[in-house]
């Protein structure tokens, strides 16, 4: 398991040096500059802000700046914050995404996997058709036309819920946005669950369980649930990364100042170091949790650990 742990952690270094390269010169070779607007700064102006941020240097120079810094957990300032470096905006608005995040994962994935595995038991009964149903509706129902619809009967017609704000992670401001995003990954947890734990249950073993006359129950809670969860445990990594690193829709929606609305602020503001840092931020978190992903993948099927 070591030699596995070691090999993922040495896989992960090279991929994300590739992103961050990636990024950075696309971000350099993008049309415009962060300072440019509708009415052009003088030379001499221009020349002395590129000078302050560094950016009349080569840009291979600016290249191995960059990564120095980096590697000491600095992504420098925000071209277009004033008096903010990036590592303070993304502190700011990381927490935001991450509690809703977080709460919307544990709910998508307990609600996922406990519907998609009643699907599985009921197959092909009116009960399975209805979950599946549903489950296709959330999958292909956009974030635009799903978060008005919440605030639309849970804020303007039953008035339970804020459509929207913040106000320090209450409660009552968290469980719409929570839900609204969590919704989608509901669905894709249950189709997942379903379809594994179908064909788990059609497995010889499972016969063979059968025809020793053990309780259906027990059999489903020991010995199909398990193998039934890899496909489930592999989705988790992306999903994970996606949810808590919020979703653009949503956090515009319900005017929570997270890291997705801030990202697209930055591309818009084409602030580099911030679009970078942001980028940078969830790729890692990406690689991080694919190889925790993998290594779980491993312990629960020690086939995997190839």
């Amino acid at each position: 398991m070591f030699k596995f742990i070691a090999k993922r952690i040495l896989e992960a270094i090279p991929t994300l040096l590739v992103l961050i390269t990636i990024s950075f010169f696309l971000m350099r070779f993008a049309p415009g500059n962060p300072f440019s607007s509708d009415r052009p700064l003088p030379p001499e102006v221009m020349a002395n802000i590129e000078a302050k941020y560094g950016l009349d240097k080569p840009v291979l120079e600016q290249y191995t700046t960059y990564l120095g810094n980096i590697v000491q957990g600095d992504f420098g300032p925000s071209f277009k914050y004033k008096d903010f470096t990036v590592n303070e905006l993304v502190a700011k608005a990381l927490p935001v995404s991450a509690k809703i995040g977080f709460f919307a994962f544990i709910f998508a994935l307990v609600m996922g996997v406990a519907v998609g595995t009643i699907a599985a038991l009921k197959q092909n009964t009116w009960l399975d058709y209805t979950i599946m149903s549903t489950a296709m509706a959330g999958v292909v129902m956009p974030s635009f036309i799903l978060a008005p619809v919440l605030i639309y009967i849970f804020s303007i017609k039953l008035q339970w819920l804020p459509a929207g704000g913040w106000q320090d992670g209450s409660t009552k401001f968290v469980l719409l946005p929570m839900f609204g995003m969590a919704l989608l990954y509901v669905a894709t947890f249950a189709r997942i669950t379903r379809g594994s734990m179908i064909e788990t249950l059609n497995s010889n073993f499972i016969r063979t369980a059968r025809a020793k006359g053990l309780s259906y129950p027990y059999i489903v809670i020991k010995h199909a649930l398990k193998p039934a969860l890899l496909p489930v445990v592999s989705y988790m990594g992306p999903a994970f990364v996606g949810i808590i690193t919020g979703s653009v829709v949503i956090e515009t929606i319900f005017g929570l100042p997270g890291i997705g609305k801030l990202f697209v602020n930055a591309a818009f503001n084409r602030d580099y170091s911030l679009v970078l840092g942001i980028t940078i931020l969830i790729g890692s978190l990406t690689i991080i949790f694919n190889a925790i992903v993998d290594i779980v993948l491993a312990t629960i099927d020690p086939k995997i650990r190839y």
